[in-house]
């Protein structure tokens, strides 16, 4: 298909998005917002895509909502429109999403990455919630999955000043998995993702859905989620060739079944 606020390719079983709106540092507009759900649903949707990449570009990832048109928005506007809840379509994904962010990912930006499974970020990736210096609040999730990534002080600082995290700080607060050199981020964000890609599809979709649940259950009921899909593995495909292939010394070819 043909995107107006994005470009999308695939290749080595990873499906690519970038976000494609220069001129305003890739601000989240209700068309990008819709042309991304779109794009990163048929992605998923093909099983030759086993991991999917989410960029931005160098100078920003997205660096917040499109402001102008939200603007003179009504309450009602905006709970018609219900535009930000399109993010969560990421979490119901069966395939990894993996966001690689240089330069700003700022309000909704940051949400979107936080979004996403994990997040490789380029040294000059800054990251924040700046939404109170519109005189509003986080609509995306900022204020939960912040909150759970960082804790409740860091997550206070970051929500009610508008301050931004640098990569470093980020990472250190368990927001990113990885930095890297400036002109290295696409690279190694692609790199994961091409190796995400070589792993069972089952036992990836098992896998994120137990670490999910460690955000959303008690302890033990999370060790017993764990435990069950552990168990219900053992009737994949890929369990067999996975075990196979290890004892053989060879590499597995894993067909997600």
């Amino acid at each position: 298909m043909s995107y107006e606020t994005i470009t999308i390719e695939s290749a080595e079983g990873v499906g690519i998005v970038t976000l494609n709106r220069p001129k305003v540092l890739n601000a989240l507009s209700p068309q990008l917002l819709a042309e991304l759900i779109d794009a990163v649903t048929e992605f998923d949707r093909d099983p030759q895509v086993r991991c999917i990449a989410l960029l931005g570009s160098d100078k920003a990832f997205a660096a917040g909502a499109d402001i102008g048109s939200m603007a003179d928005a009504s309450p009602i506007d905006m709970m018609r429109s219900n535009d930000f809840a399109r993010i969560e379509r990421l979490r119901e994904l069966s395939t990894p999403i993996v966001a690689g962010v240089s330069g700003y990912a700022l309000g909704g930006g940051c949400e979107l990455a936080m979004a996403c499974d994990l997040i490789i970020a380029s040294e000059t990736a800054q990251f924040g919630q700046p939404e109170i210096n519109l005189g509003i609040i986080p609509g995306a999730g900022g204020t939960q999955r912040l909150t759970r990534a960082v804790g409740k002080a860091l997550a206070m600082d970051l929500v009610l000043t508008g301050r931004m995290l640098s990569a470093i700080e980020a990472r250190n607060a368990g927001i990113v998995a990885r930095i890297t050199a400036p002109e290295a981020w696409r690279d190694e964000t692609l790199a994961v993702c091409r190796t995400i890609a070589t792993k069972s599809p089952i036992a990836l979709q098992v896998a994120r859905d137990a670490i999910n649940a460690a955000f959303e259950t008690t302890l033990t009921q999370g060790i017993e989620f764990e435990r069950r899909a552990f168990h219900v593995l053992f009737a994949s495909d890929d369990q067999k060739e996975g075990m196979s292939a290890f004892l053989e010394k060879r590499r597995p070819a894993f067909t997600g079944s």
